[in-house]
């Protein structure tokens, strides 16, 4: 078993918790959940929510996909 490319594992971990996360954040656009409004009301508090799911599940759907790669080229 290879150790894995620094580089790959950094670069891929930030594009999908960034991917994730903007994807996240427009799907509370699209409920009509706005992270930046004044005060903490429900809306705002929803959309900060999906932002994180949103970044959570990119890096993990990143690191599944490098182990899914790794798999892929020991056979």
């Amino acid at each position: 078993m290879s150790n894995p490319n620094p580089w790959l594992e950094g670069i891929s971990d930030a594009v999908g918790f960034i991917g994730g996360a903007l994807a996240g954040y427009w799907a509370g656009k699209l409920l009509g959940w706005n992270i930046f409004s004044a005060g903490y009301d429900s809306a705002s508090i929803g959309g900060i929510l999906l932002v994180g799911l949103g970044g959570g599940g990119g890096l993990h759907l990143a690191r599944y996909w490098r182990a899914k790669q790794q798999d892929d080229s020991s056979e």
